[in-house]
């Protein structure tokens, strides 16, 4: 679990993280959104301990970072895929880690085939393509098997089979009862992956919620009849918003699809066409944060 309880982080005039209050359960994969400048990635170094918040506490496991006997087997992070040495292979990277947390020998080993490296784990990680450096990025991550996961972007520079696996990874990781928190800006990637959404804007919280209720705050229910004058007619005077397409297909708000079923029944309206639509996570993601999104200066 990671609780966060009004944490702030101000450099001079600018406020990069602002009263920001949210716990992120285990369980779930809880995507961290917000535009560029939002404050996400400075949220999670306030978590890790790279950066010291102005005000508020930042907790793991109950705990600051600092104060965890073996941060590495209780936390797990990928905020900067390139914090590496450039002449070590990417076995000595991790066999160095693993050793400075007395991790065995053999953790190394399975995490370089769990990230599918083996063919290069004895190249220099200066010769790897982003796509590589991700994967060992992610492989130091699970490195210490620990029960709360950071991820800021974990899928820059894979191809789409790497981003099935690492979605396919975080879905398995919360599965088994992990705090799993990603920031991602590929929203239909998000939109498959993650169970929670916490949103921000300019440091502030715009939203904490489960991804289904976001998605379905906006929904609409489609409605395709041979009489759209009659069921619209019938659909206003039951308090519901109604605009008619070009076609004449109905989009319905403020009735779900059964009440817009029962309101054509009762009015004698034949339906060929009765369906939920649901807003996409891009478009819930603009209406959240709204002119937020062209904030994209200082840290994200």
């Amino acid at each position: 679990m990671i609780e966060l309880v009004g944490l702030t982080k101000r450099y001079r005039s600018r406020t990069a993280v602002d009263d920001l209050t949210v716990t992120v359960e285990p369980g779930r994969v809880t995507g961290f959104l917000g535009p560029n400048g939002s404050g996400k990635t400075t949220t999670m170094r306030c978590v890790l301990g790279l950066t010291r918040p102005t005000a508020g506490t930042a907790r793991v496991l109950g705990v600051p970072y600092a104060e965890l006997p073996v941060p590495m087997r209780a936390v797990g992070a990928l905020v900067d895929p390139r914090a590496r040495h450039p002449g070590r292979t990417a076995y000595a990277h991790l066999l160095a880690l693993a050793q400075s947390n007395h991790l065995p020998r053999s953790r190394v080993e399975e995490v370089v085939e769990l990230v599918g490296l083996e063919s290069v784990a004895d190249q220099r990680v200066r010769g790897f393509s982003l796509g590589m450096g991700q994967r060992l990025g992610i492989a130091v991550a699970l490195l210490g098997d620990p029960e709360v996961l950071l991820f800021d972007e974990p899928v820059n520079g894979l191809d789409p089979d790497g981003i099935r696996w690492v979605r396919g990874l975080l879905r398995d990781l919360a599965a088994e009862g992990r705090t799993v928190l990603v920031s991602s800006h590929l929203m239909s990637e998000m939109q498959d992956t993650a169970d929670h959404l916490v949103v921000l804007g300019r440091g502030r919280l715009l939203a904490d919620l489960p991804m289904a209720e976001l998605l379905g705050a906006d929904a609409v229910v489609r409605v395709r009849t041979p009489a759209p004058a009659a069921l619209a007619g019938a659909l206003h005077r039951a308090g519901a918003q109604v605009a008619a397409d070009a076609d004449g297909t109905l989009q319905v708000r403020g009735l779900d699809l059964a009440q817009v079923g029962d309101v054509a029944f009762a009015a004698g309206v034949r339906l060929h066409e009765l369906t939920r639509v649901a807003t996409s996570l891009e478009a819930a993601y603009h209406a959240l944060t709204g002119a937020d999104v062209e904030y994209r200066t200082g840290e994200r």
